[in-house]
């Protein structure tokens, strides 16, 4: 009996010391709650409005640009890790994702990982959405399932590369077959059943798990227009740590701040209901055309709800960018909005 009790003993104290890193991030990410919500930008160090730096170091940032800091927040995407390329979906060498993702770490901030992973079935993008039958075939017992797990192990891999200089597992967000009631992406609503979707997330959950991937803090994010019914794909309370949504001014203004907190309003009730945490995963407005969109449409919705971060997208060339830079027209507006005290930067959170 005195063995056994020990025993249990040391396996809860063993599990413990390998949760250690994310439990403290999800301990962080709470307390930071209490003082504000951190603004996030996907991509932020690898190119901006007039520059490209995708493959050299050189600590580059519109946001610190613009304001004097680095978002306490970044986001980082490895698609095309699945297929072993060099580089991701977006040409960004996975060598300088992992150098400036543990940059971000070493100085203070949080990093986030989505994956737009290929269409395993299709051969075709994350948005090859021509066959609905590719969740099923990667699922065990499915057609590409053998093909699948060989992604899901270099998923694995690259994610237990991330390591601080000491050698130990960093903490990190990760947020996998986001936007999934929408239908753009060969994992969305009417791609595959309820059941299929949980299923997709239980398998790459668990496989990363039994890895030794204790070190992930999970988050699952739908799209702007959520439905109550489309929670049913809400992968469970002991699945998911963050809940997120992704949020994009498209369409009119006013539609978007309708939306905005019909959603959050949804979602709020659902993190208290399940004691998660809650976050703007993305959203922006696309080239900023109105100059004052940061203080007068964004801030006002986001500081109605306890958001954990707001994480803008990339800013990717004159055509499509989200966050300001020093030549964009928005950029004051941006600086006033971060000067309030409850909007967290980098510094803010050290």
């Amino acid at each position: 009996m005195k063995k056994t009790c020990l025993f249990s003993i040391l396996l809860l104290v063993t599990a413990a010391l390998f949760a250690q890193p994310r439990e403290q991030l999800l301990e962080r990410l709470k307390k930071l709650q209490t003082h504000g919500v951190m603004f996030g930008h996907q991509d932020d160090p690898f190119y901006g409005l007039g520059w490209n730096d995708r493959s050299a170091s050189g600590g580059h940032s519109d946001v610190l640009a613009t304001c004097g800091d680095y978002p306490a927040v970044m986001g980082f995407d490895i698609g095309g890790i699945e297929k072993g390329d060099e580089k991701n979906l977006d040409s960004v060498p996975f060598a300088r994702i992992r150098e400036e993702l543990l940059a971000q770490l070493k100085r203070g901030g949080i990093a986030a990982i989505s994956w737009h992973p290929r269409n395993p079935l299709t051969g075709g993008n994350a948005w090859d959405v021509k066959d609905s039958t590719v969740v099923r075939n990667i699922l065990p017992g499915g057609s590409q399932h053998l093909k699948f797990v060989g992604w899901m192990k270099r998923v694995s891999a690259f994610l237990q590369s991330l390591c601080d200089d000491e050698g130990h597992p960093v903490a990190i967000i990760f947020r996998p077959w986001h936007e999934n009631n929408g239908s753009w992406f060969w994992w969305g609503k009417k791609l595959c059943t309820v059941a299929e979707y949980k299923a997709l997330w239980c398998m790459l959950q668990d496989h990363l798990l039994a890895d030794g991937l204790t070190n992930l803090v999970w988050s699952w994010s739908p799209n702007l227009g959520l439905n109550a019914d489309e929670m049913d794909t809400f992968p469970g309370n002991n699945r998911v740590d963050i809940i997120g949504l992704d949020a994009y001014q498209w369409g009119t203004e006013q539609d978007f701040v309708r939306q905005l907190n019909e959603d959050l309003t949804l979602l709020t009730q659902k993190v208290k209901d399940s004691k998660k945490l809650l976050a703007l995963t993305e959203c922006g407005y696309q080239t900023l055309p109105d100059s004052t969109w940061w203080t007068r449409v964004l801030q006002p919705q986001i500081e109605k709800y306890a958001l954990s971060y707001f994480l803008v997208w990339r800013n990717a060339g004159d055509h499509e960018y989200f966050a300001p830079s020093p030549k964009t027209k928005d950029a004051p507006d941006f600086r006033k909005m971060v000067k309030n005290k409850r909007i967290l930067m980098l510094k803010d959170i050290k």
